[in-house]
This record gives C-alpha cells, sequence and structure tokens, in this order.
C-alpha cells in the first residue's frame, strides 16, 4: 500500500505531459493557391490576411490580400506587385473568378473551390485524389508540383520550351516553423537564385514578421538583396 500511494503523485504530474495537438495541416486550396500566385501558404481557420514584401529601403515591393469562408474558399484574392506597377483583384463568383474591375471571367474551378483553368490563356491544372493541384499544362508551358506529408508546398518545375525553372524549398525538421526555409531557382540545371528565410510564428504556427535573404546568382558577382516580410492575419 505505501508503495501505490508513493506512485500517486508521479501519476498525476504524468497527467499533463501529454503531447500537444500536431500543427495544423495546409488545405489543397491554400497549396494551390500559394504555389501559383507566389505567397506563403497559411494554416488553420484564416478570414483575412495580407502579406507585405518590402525591400531594404522599407518600401513596398509586393502585397497579397485575401479574404476566405469558413470552408477555406478564398472569396478574394488582391495581386499587387508594386515594383512593375501592375495587379488584379479577382472575386468568387459560383465557379469563377472573376476581374474585380471588369467582371470578366478570369479563372475556372473545380471541386469545392480549387483551380482548374484560365481559359483566356488555355491553361488547366489537375489534381490528385485529396484535391491538391500536381500539374498544369497551358499552350507553350507545363508544371509540376510536389508537396510534404502536411500539405506544405516542396517544389514546382514549369518547362517552357528549351527551358525548365525547378524551385524547391528545403523547410526545417521542427513541423510548426514551415517558413524557416532555404530554396533554390534552378534554370536548366544552373543555380539561378539561392534564399534563406526566417520567421516568428503566432498560436497558429503562421508567420507574423519574416526576414528573407536572396542571393542573385545569375549576376557576376553574385547579389544579396534583404526583404522583410509582414502578415496580418484575422481567424474565425
Amino acid at each position: 500500500m505505501k508503495k501505490l500511494l508513493l506512485l500517486l503523485p508521479l501519476a498525476s504530474l504524468l497527467t499533463g505531459c501529454d503531447d500537444p495537438a500536431p500543427p495544423e495541416a495546409f488545405t489543397p486550396e491554400m497549396a494551390g493557391f500559394s504555389s501559383e500566385f507566389d505567397f506563403d501558404p497559411l494554416r488553420g481557420p484564416v478570414k483575412e490576411f495580407s502579406q507585405t514584401l518590402l525591400n531594404d529601403k522599407g518600401e513596398v515591393a509586393k502585397r497579397v490580400s485575401a479574404s476566405l469562408s469558413k470552408e477555406g474558399c478564398f472569396d478574394l484574392l488582391e495581386l499587387h506587385d508594386v515594383e512593375n506597377d501592375s495587379g488584379v483583384a479577382l472575386i468568387l463568383d459560383a465557379n469563377f473568378y472573376l476581374d474585380a474591375q471588369t467582371h470578366e471571367k478570369k479563372v475556372r474551378l473545380q471541386g469545392k473551390c480549387q483551380l482548374a483553368e484560365i481559359p483566356a490563356a488555355g491553361m488547366t491544372w489537375d489534381t490528385n485524389d485529396r484535391g491538391f493541384i500536381i500539374a498544369a499544362k497551358g499552350q507553350d508551358v507545363q508544371k509540376e508540383y510536389r508537396y510534404d506529408a502536411d500539405g506544405y508546398p516542396l517544389a514546382k518545375v514549369t518547362i517552357a520550351k528549351d527551358k525548365r525553372l525547378e524551385d524547391e524549398i528545403d523547410p526545417p525538421a521542427d513541423p510548426r516553423k514551415k517558413m524557416n526555409y532555404t530554396a533554390v531557382s534552378l534554370l536548366n540545371n544552373h543555380p539561378l537564385s539561392r534564399a534563406k528565410q526566417t520567421c516568428d510564428y503566432d498560436r497558429h504556427d503562421n508567420p507574423l514578421t519574416c526576414k528573407l535573404q536572396i542571393t542573385d546568382e545569375s549576376a557576376a558577382p553574385p547579389v544579396e538583396i534583404e526583404y522583410t516580410i509582414k502578415n496580418e492575419i484575422k481567424y474565425y
């Protein structure tokens, strides 16, 4: 009996030592849209978000903002390339994304709310049985996509005529800090650029502020560029 009583305090201490819940996986829509429209994917019940890329002078270079439904569909997606003075705002209407200004049908959707086709460009996307985009085909271009077990985008290969562009991401071992990655871009198997990113995270394991270092290896000598990424995220 005495030995049994001695074990009780230990048992009560171990009760609160359960492993924390694993981080949430990335949805097929978030993974696909982030790969195609070049922004960091987010986890969890995201309602609205914006990602702003600032150059080393603190000037806005690019901005992505979006609002999502509770089901994870992109209701609104705005892309602004400030450096090149271009951008577009897409709004969801049934199974199409319309240009917010002209109301022209820009993108057709498949399944719940995944990318299917850009009719004007002749671009179509293929998905696997989990709903993740795995390939795309256009008039003069082909793309392939690869993800890890959590749905995090690891690679995108774009082939256009005699050019093959490979974007590969190597995330860290910590599954809660996927955005602390290193990446390389290869053009016809030759290094084009390298990147390293480190971030601070919120309680959903999403990045808040990131430092991004890019080395342009196509220049001689290579040129290093530093950016800051600021995220604002609202959840359901």
